[in-house]
């Protein structure tokens, strides 16, 4: 089983869509294996998005990502990684084909509403930014047979 990392923005958050949101995942298959509010503080946005330092929007996506709380989720499943992107849709909102999270609620480029992990390897890394080991749990669903 694979793990990702998924954020939901500040905009899912001001707009009440974390549970319409939560919920394509979990009808998915994915399972929740870590769950939380926080706060990303400047320290944690800058290591966060550190592959965009140096780019024309990286304070904006730093000072989008702390202005209000955000809820951090770790998912697991068959090819986690890719399932979660292809339920979130394409990065801008507006070119995010319907059906997807973006295509359906988001009609903007910076606001759209949930961060997943893009590769293997960066939610591997993303995942130990936002969680502590002990904040991560296993577990079996009764319909895990089926979702394999």
């Amino acid at each position: 089983m694979e793990r990702t990392l998924v954020i939901f923005k500040p905009d899912a958050l001001s707009r009440r869509l974390i549970g319409r949101i939560l919920q394509r995942f979990e009808e998915k298959g994915l399972k929740i294996v870590g769950l939380k509010m926080t706060q990303v503080t400047r320290e944690l946005a800058e290591k966060h998005y550190a592959e965009h330092r140096g780019k024309p929007f990286f304070e904006d996506l730093v000072q989008f990502i702390t202005a209000k709380p955000v809820i951090v989720m770790v998912l697991e499943g068959t090819q986690a990684v890719q399932v979660v992107r292809k339920l979130m849709g394409a990065t801008f909102g507006f070119e995010a084909e319907p059906g997807t999270i973006r295509g359906d609620f988001s009609n903007s480029k910076q606001n759209n509403l949930v961060h997943g992990s893009a590769t293997k390897e960066d939610a591997e890394r993303e995942i130990q930014l936002f969680f502590k080991e002990e904040e991560l749990f296993s577990y079996t669903l009764e319909d895990e047979i089926w979702l394999r």
